[in-house]
């Protein structure tokens, strides 16, 4: 149950500052800071929970773990449900700030950092531009995660190299999606941004996991080929 609840409270730390960055100080800090803020809330749950649960904070994360062989179907469905119960917990948290404000927040105009796509969003790219990227970035992130966590990995840097490569992520797919690279962290925000959302939120489930599932089997057919 601890490595559950970490989990949880990973994923919470990781959208309630990642997301509540876009929505709060994205006009200030701009798309490399928000990029940082999610790099960062990855470092620092690496280094802090790691050792309870591997800090996954992502069910693309696990996915490619259960096809790597690092985890069980158990642990998976374990480790997404308390991801996306964290994810959701801060989205609502950042639902309350925000709409808090004296001036008042427009969720309906404004978001609430919600992944998307289409001639409205950003940099108002098609479905299937935003498919591939998030199939192919989640990939990406699988091979640096699994190869850094490996036995013959550094250990004592994986946390730094994983959150890097997210901040490098970021700074690529903010314009197309948003980026999610991770299921749990799109279901929250768009739970409370309404329906564009929840209409698009499919792919954001569905990339992410093929692309986590594609980069447990890279992983797995590199460290077993001769």
């Amino acid at each position: 149950m601890n490595k559950y609840v970490a989990e949880a409270f990973g994923t919470f730390v990781l959208v309630f500052f990642g997301v509540g960055s876009a929505v709060l100080a994205g006009g200030d800090i701009g798309f490399t800071g928000i990029s940082f803020a999610f790099g960062i809330s990855v470092i620092a749950m690496a280094y802090s929970i790691g050792q309870v649960s591997g800090a996954h904070l992502n069910p693309a994360v696990s996915m490619g773990a259960l096809v790597a062989g690092r985890i069980d179907m158990k642990d998976f469905i374990g480790y997404s449900v308390s991801q996306t119960i964290g994810a959701i917990v801060a989205a609502a948290f950042i639902y309350i700030i925000a709409t808090g404000k004296t001036a008042g927040y427009d969720v309906a105009a404004s978001g609430l950092g919600q992944n998307g796509w289409g001639a409205d969003y950003l940099g108002g790219f098609g479905m299937m531009a935003a498919f591939t990227f998030e199939v192919v970035a989640t990939a990406v992130f699988l091979v640096v995660i699994l190869g850094v966590t490996a036995e013959t990995g550094n250990s004592a840097m994986a946390g730094l190299v994983i959150g890097l490569t997210l901040v490098m992520i970021h700074l690529i797919g903010i314009p197309v999606t948003g980026t999610s690279v991770n299921p749990a962290r799109s279901i929250g925000p768009a739970l409370f941004a309404g329906p564009t959302a929840l209409s698009q939120l499919w792919l954001f489930i569905v990339a992410p996991l093929l692309g986590g599932a594609l980069g447990g089997f890279l992983h797995k057919a590199r460290i077993t080929s001769p």
